[in-house]
């Protein structure tokens, strides 16, 4: 297994460590609730390192992402990021991804630990022929995250320079600070968890330094290291999909709830910021909503909309995500099926107890027939149902 740059500090904190996507990472370090809470309340530390980080340059990378994925790019203004996905040309999602646009000609992608291989051949493959180079640098990067309310103290806290910068951050905006220790990193306003929060884009030889550094400036301020245990919950809670579960190869953006991201738009020629004229390619000018997969997304957005117009005429395979919360009793679990009577209507895709409701919550892809709001169905667990109602995604969402 792949081990973090953190790996020692996780061991001397006590953590329990879990093969996760081909790495050795903390589940928790204590309590998973309590991780959970001080997310909620004041501020918990992630060790992220394990996702990956692609890099894209050129004349042409713009222009080659707006066609590789499902979100326009090209007008993506330096300093903000993105989040979009990755489908097939049939539409089913390859892996859901942040890009942020560090310059004209230069985009640094997140992908999930498991796919970043996937995703760097797909980009590959879909930019070729163009002025833009694919590079997967994930060895290179080292990514935590601050998240929670106190989160935008506590960075601003450890910077030298960039302090002003980071309390001006928008969300899906980044800048360049100088930390205390004389070390350079990106810091953007992005998370996982449904709160405010921050991740840091380091070298790896930086991370031990930055790690001690958050938690001795975090410590007074309620911040606590955490582990994938509590950033599952929290993400279930926000009604964030996680890849293999809500979002899959045979599973659209509109079947998981993203199809605000698909953006085909009025065909147009891509303009590169600051200069005149179209993108040249070399095959040709590629006008926005060319991308891969979609007259698939379009046929899906079709379909999703006649299914939520009447979808009593869905056919029998159609499935949609709702969110799912439990009066008390066991918890539904991912792969477990929801049933209304003794019509089988879909399957969970995560479950856990929700530490901030006090209630089991889940989320899960059922029939239309079964995601009106306040529909009770039914979850087989191990053989027993227990009664779930149908509740509107996010099942949390903080203050402001």
């Amino acid at each position: 297994m792949t081990r973090s740059p953190l790996h020692h500090e996780h061991v001397a904190l006590g953590a329990t460590l879990v093969e996760f996507a081909g790495w050795d990472m903390p589940v928790r370090y204590a309590s998973d609730v309590a991780e959970h809470t001080a997310v909620r309340t004041a501020a918990g530390l992630f060790d992220i390192s394990h996702m990956g980080e692609i890099e894209v340059r050129g004349a042409d990378a713009a222009a080659g992402l707006d066609a590789a994925v499902v979100s326009g790019m090209a007008r993506l203004a330096i300093g903000k990021a993105k989040y979009t996905n990755l489908c097939t040309r049939g539409g089913g999602v390859i892996d859901d991804l942040i890009v942020y646009r560090r310059d004209w000609d230069h985009f640094v992608i997140v992908a999930n630990a498991a796919n970043v291989e996937t995703v760097t051949a797909e980009l590959v493959e879909r930019l070729a022929g163009l002025d833009a180079s694919v590079k997967n640098i994930s060895e290179d990067v080292s990514l935590l995250a601050i998240q929670g309310p106190a989160s935008e103290e506590i960075v601003a806290a450890m910077c030298v320079h960039g302090a002003d910068d980071v309390r001006a951050l928008k969300n899906y905006t980044w800048c360049t600070v100088l930390l205390q220790g004389d070390v350079h990193a990106m810091v953007a306003r992005t998370g996982y968890t449904g709160e405010d929060g921050f991740e840091l884009f380091l070298v790896p030889d930086d991370a031990v330094e930055i790690w001690r550094l958050a938690l001795a400036v975090g410590g007074p301020l309620g911040l606590i290291p955490c582990g994938l245990s509590a950033r599952d919950t929290l993400r279930l809670e926000a009604g964030m999909p996680l890849y293999g579960h809500e979002l899959t190869l045979a599973t659209t953006p509109y079947d998981a709830g993203l199809g605000w991201v698909v953006q085909t738009g009025a065909a147009r020629e891509l303009t590169r910021p600051g200069l005149d004229g179209a993108v040249g390619l070399s095959e040709g000018r590629v006008p926005r909503g060319d991308f891969v997969g979609r007259e698939a997304l379009a046929a899906a957005k079709a379909a999703r909309e006649a299914a939520d117009a009447d979808p009593a005429s869905a056919s029998e395979e159609t499935r949609v995500l709702v969110g799912l919360v439990g009066a008390s009793g066991r918890v539904a679990r991912a792969g477990y099926d929801v049933y209304v009577g003794d019509r089988l209507v879909g399957i969970v895709s995560s479950g856990a107890p929700s530490p901030t409701l006090g209630r089991p919550v889940a989320m899960a892809m059922v029939h239309p027939v079964a995601s009106a709001l306040g529909t009770a169905v039914e979850i087989d667990v191990r053989g027993r149902r227990e009664t779930m109602t149908v509740t509107a995604l996010p099942l949390y969402k903080r203050a402001s």
